[in-house]
């Protein structure tokens, strides 16, 4: 369960930006999962529990936007959706589509947080 290491790091992302922002506390951490990636979304939302243990992101939710996978036909001089990730054919013209533009992200996309008293005057300055 390769999942695990991979709730790991974005905690660790997402726990570094926190401190970075003065965070007392994360609520929910959005990321970006593409079809390509490789990722159980199940397991990583099971997982993501156990990484975020100890840290700011503690009782935080992990919201997770799916990327549907995309390429490029250059018959059609477009970018089109295809259904199977395993049929790199273009669904309107029939020709082969090898040019991934979309679905292979794993990437925190943003943080909500909590930060400390008086923290928001001071930035406003």
């Amino acid at each position: 369960m390769h999942e695990l290491s991979i709730a790991h790091s974005l905690v660790e992302i997402a726990n570094a930006a926190a401190e970075r922002a003065g965070a007392t506390q994360v609520t929910q951490v959005h990321v970006a999962v593409g079809a390509l990636s490789g990722v159980a979304i199940e397991s990583l939302l099971f997982c993501y529990d156990i990484a975020a243990s100890g840290t700011l992101l503690e009782g935080s939710r992990l919201v997770i936007r799916e990327v549907p996978l995309a390429v490029y036909c250059s018959a059609c001089s477009r970018e089109v959706a295809l259904a199977e990730p395993n049929r790199f054919v273009c669904p309107d013209c029939g020709a082969p589509t090898p040019e991934i533009r979309r679905g292979r992200e794993l990437a925190v996309e943003s943080l909500e947080i909590e930060e400390p008293p008086g923290r928001a005057d001071e930035v406003s300055r």
